[in-house]
This record gives structure tokens, C-alpha cells and sequence, in this order.
């Protein structure tokens, strides 16, 4: 017996690839970062120089910076995952790339997407975030278990064909 298409359940996305590495809460710890993402990058088949190359590096680097800058605690590292996922495993939808940075410090919050503050044009910082709600179709911020926070941005992939 065949089931009808309106009985079907959504499925979820699919992951067809994933990443992650700790590394050390220090500049150089989101240096790497960026490059490992860099290259794993180029390994899942996203042309270098390609814009969503580009793209995720940025956001890569923006994260970890900021899980070094406003997330560290002294001995404790933060963590990098990249997932890439194919939306229902239909070759036809569009790729997903999700990236996450998440750090153990769980009082220096930043705001959620839609309450990011503008910044000054003459302040020196704070526009990391907006180039992350910029790059990525879709971010957010989650509670890391058993401590910490998760910065999560999503890139969408069109035409990427996932092997």
C-alpha cells in the first residue's frame, strides 16, 4: 500500500559531513580555527575564493574572535563544529552549512539577532555580529551543555553539490 503525500512526515535535514576541533582561547586558537574551517572547507568541495567560502570563513573568524575576546575563562577552550547538511536528502533542495563556536562563559551573553545594537560609525568594535546577521541567512545564540554558550549561524548552499 502506497502512502499518500499527505501522510508523509517532513524529514529532517540529513548531515553529510562534519567537523570539530577544540582549540586554545587565545588569538592564535581562533587563527586556526579559521584556516582548519578554511580547509575543510575546500575538502567538502566549496571552491576556495567562492563566495560561500568566503562567506563562511568570515563568520568562522568572527565567532572565534569573539569566543576568545568576550568568551574565555583562563584554562578553558572553545570549540569549533561545521555540519554540512542536505535539506530532506533531495539532491534538488539546497545544501546547509552550519557552524558553530561555543565557549564555556555563560555571563557575557551577546544579544539575540534582532536586538543587536547599531554601532557608532566612529566606535572602534562592534560589528562583528553584523556581519555575521549580514553573511549568514539565518543565527542564533543556545546554551552549551553543561556550561557556556553556542553561537550558531547557518549558510544556505545553493547549487552545491554535496559528496
Amino acid at each position: 500500500m502506497a502512502i499518500s503525500p499527505a501522510h508523509r512526515l517532513p524529514r529532517s535535514p540529513v548531515t553529510v559531513r562534519m567537523f570539530t576541533q577544540r582549540f586554545s582561547s587565545t588569538p592564535r586558537g581562533a587563527r586556526l580555527a579559521r584556516l582548519l574551517a578554511e580547509r575543510r572547507l575546500v575538502e567538502w568541495g566549496i571552491p576556495y575564493g567562492s563566495d560561500a567560502a568566503f562567506s563562511a570563513t568570515l563568520i568562522v573568524a568572527e565567532l572565534a574572535t569573539n569566543a576568545v575576546t568576550h568568551g574565555r575563562i583562563p584554562g578553558r577552550d572553545f570549540e569549533l563544529s561545521l555540519t554540512l547538511l542536505q535539506s530532506n536528502a533531495n539532491p534538488a533542495n539546497p545544501a546547509t552549512l552550519r557552524i558553530e563556536v561555543g565557549d564555556t562563559r555563560t555571563e557575557c551573553r551577546p544579544p539575540n539577532p534582532e536586538m543587536l545594537p547599531v554601532p557608532s560609525p566612529y566606535s572602534e568594535s562592534g560589528r562583528g555580529l553584523h556581519l555575521v546577521s549580514t553573511l549568514a541567512d539565518r543565527w542564533t545564540i543556545r546554551p552549551r551543555s553543561p556550561l557556556g554558550k553556542t553561537l550558531l549561524a547557518e549558510l544556505e548552499l545553493p547549487g552545491m553539490p554535496v559528496i
